[in-house]
């Protein structure tokens, strides 16, 4: 069987604190996410976050980059709370004590300490959600990609989340196929059949998104 490019001639710099991706489904946003942590090999050109090659150092990516799933279910492999977030600290490095003391100190921040020893199957999504963010939190890294992070999520839950990412001092790059997620953000990307359609302002990118969307649906 042949070979189907997904991403095709992609070439930006993003240097925003913070930057959203829009595009309809299959437009490639879940794939660029995946290149973008060094999920996924590109078959040519790179990623690169400052002087980190994010596929070739794959230690060095950990550290830079992490990603939050849409379906917090793909990412949780523990079956308690304490050890989902031990994981990711001890793959940095961290000692096993070192790891439940950061892990403690990051429940803490988040008044979810009793949760240590829970088990992750009786999280409710949300709260999946949050189990993942603090995990990826506690390694602290420049980046946290966010791949379509409110979907299936209540709306106090999507409030309670979308504010704690506003109040993160990361960069973020947020993959949605909803402008009013990303409306105040710095730039956004506008991914149409795996290359880039637009990019700019919310102010100038989102409302051709929009009509452009509408059209295709037959609405206008």
């Amino acid at each position: 069987m042949g070979s189907r490019s997904i991403l095709c001639d992609l070439d930006a710099q993003l240097n925003d604190r913070r930057i959203g991706i829009v595009g309809r489904n299959g437009s490639g946003k879940s794939t660029l996410a995946r290149c973008l942590c060094g999920l996924i090999k590109p078959t040519s050109g790179r990623v690169q976050i400052d002087d980190i090659d994010i596929y070739a150092d794959r230690k060095g990516a950990i550290q830079k980059i992490g990603i939050l799933f849409q379906n917090p279910d793909h990412q949780i492999i523990y079956p308690t709370v304490g050890e989902e977030i031990d994981f990711g600290l001890r793959q940095i490095g961290h000692t096993a004590p070192q790891a439940r003391e950061k892990t403690r100190q990051m429940l803490a921040r988040f008044g979810t300490l009793d949760w240590i020893d829970r088990q992750t199957a009786s999280l409710s999504q949300g709260q999946k959600q949050l189990l993942c963010l603090m995990s990826i939190l506690a390694m602290e890294p420049d980046v946290i990609v966010l791949d379509e992070p409110f979907s299936g999520l209540d709306i106090p839950t999507r409030r309670i989340l979308g504010e704690t990412f506003q109040s993160l001092p990361q960069t973020l790059i947020h993959i949605t196929h909803d402008p009013e997620a990303i409306e105040t953000y710095d730039q956004v990307l506008w991914l149409d059949a795996g290359q880039i359609h637009h990019i700019g302002l919310p102010s100038q990118v989102l409302p051709r998104f929009m009509d452009a969307m509408m059209t295709a649906s037959g609405l206008t």
